[in-house]
């Protein structure tokens, strides 16, 4: 019993150590007027994981189109 308190006062003081409070700082990011969507206002990453996404789904609708198509012609005899 006296290990589990150890460990459990061991992982939640250090979680309680390593976690600040960000929300005020994501506020005022995501809250200012700088003409920018909000899955666009953190910067560079949110950039590049909406222009990935879109390229995948662009992709993936080509992908399924040209399969549809080979799947809608008949089959070459043998």
């Amino acid at each position: 019993q006296a290990l589990r308190q150890i460990s459990q006062r061991t992982i939640s003081t250090a979680s309680r150590r390593q976690l600040e409070n960000r929300v005020s700082e994501n506020q005022k990011l995501f809250q200012e007027d700088n003409g920018l969507p909000v899955h666009l206002k953190a910067g560079a990453k949110d950039s590049l994981l909406y222009r990935t996404t879109a390229g995948l789904t662009v992709f993936g609708t080509m992908y399924a189109l040209y399969f549809l198509l080979v799947a809608s012609l008949p089959k070459k005899p043998n």
